[in-house]
């Protein structure tokens, strides 16, 4: 009986079709901020998925042409996610790279005030320096994909946001500010898309050893974050990029408005 259920088993497996193509084949994605960190591991887990990427950046030009060099279908567009030219040009040229606008669209652009002040020793100029790229730019692009992002089916919009929303630390009140408002209007948007089928969640990453984490932190309080954290380690960029991954497939349609805090437990 065993023998004769193996073969069962066995003939079954083999009957089954080839494995399908990636998930994302055919779909166009703009992900913005994407020349370093959580952005350039998120493009290349698209890329790896089947999609076809735009990839925004800021400043960092040659690490963006050497990303695009690096993947089979990509272009990468400069572009101010503050400035409403600057987002529609990176639409503009889904359109024009690759004959479709964007079905995804990733919203990673970010900066922080390394000097982590307190609130009350915030400079005004500071602040409008975060609200302008991380709230602005969010917005910006979250009412672009709104009004392009085509209906009907594998439409996806992800917010990349941050899980200091949900712990406060202090020194973050401003990026925290920042981050908070951009979940809200995510949260808003999915159900302002009832009947699109268009998708939009946020991903909220916990401290993550990027260039930005580092950047004014002493050893000591690098090492201090790692001991909080019930996995004793900051996280990687590719333990963020799966998660932003499984949103934009067509598997993750049931999940919306929803904040997915990636941070390997951390609570403080």
């Amino acid at each position: 009986m065993a023998d004769a259920t193996a073969a069962v088993v066995a003939a079954a497996a083999s009957s089954q079709p080839a494995a399908a193509n990636p998930p994302l084949v055919g779909r166009v994605v703009i992900v913005t901020g994407a020349s370093r960190g959580i952005g350039r591991a998120i493009a290349a887990h698209l890329s790896a998925l089947g999609a076809s990427l735009v990839i925004g950046y800021a400043s960092s030009a040659a690490e963006a042409d050497a990303l695009v060099a690096s993947l089979p279908r990509a272009v990468a567009v400069r572009a101010d996610v503050a400035d409403e030219a600057g987002v529609r040009s990176l639409f503009d040229a889904a359109e024009s790279a690759f004959g479709a606008p964007p079905h995804i669209v990733v919203t990673n652009a970010a900066v922080l005030d390394d000097k982590y002040p307190s609130l009350a020793d915030t400079a005004t100029a500071d602040f409008d320096r975060v609200l302008a790229v991380n709230t602005r730019g969010a917005f910006l692009c979250l009412r672009e994909a709104a009004n392009r992002v085509p209906r009907g089916g594998g439409g996806r919009v992800v917010a990349v946001t941050s899980s200091v929303v949900g712990s406060h630390p202090t020194g973050y009140s401003v990026y925290t500010a920042s981050k908070a408002a951009v979940e809200a209007m995510v949260r808003t948007l999915a159900k302002e898309l009832k009947g699109t089928r268009i998708t939009a969640n946020c991903v909220a990453p916990g401290a993550t050893a990027t260039d930005m984490f580092f950047a004014g932190k002493s050893e000591e309080r690098v090492e201090s974050i790692k001991a909080t954290n019930p996995m004793e380690r900051l996280g990687e960029i590719d333990d963020i990029a799966p998660v932003v991954g499984f949103l934009c497939t067509d598997a993750a349609e049931w999940v919306n408005g929803q904040v997915i805090r990636v941070n390997g437990g951390a609570t403080v």
